[in-house]
């Protein structure tokens, strides 16, 4: 879990945001797509909230 969340921080990744999007979509991403994934390719599928 470490060495995930260190990663995730040095890709200027949130680590939290990144390991709940990924838990949620591995599970049904092919794996020949699993590399997006990856904290260096990772686009969030949830839109982030505007502050109001």
């Amino acid at each position: 879990m470490y060495t995930l969340i260190g990663t995730a921080k040095l890709n200027d990744v949130d680590p939290q945001a990144w390991l709940t999007d990924v838990l949620a979509r591995i599970a049904g991403t092919p794996q020949n797509r699993l590399g997006e994934l990856l904290p260096w390719n990772w686009q969030n599928s949830q839109p982030h909230d505007q502050a109001a």
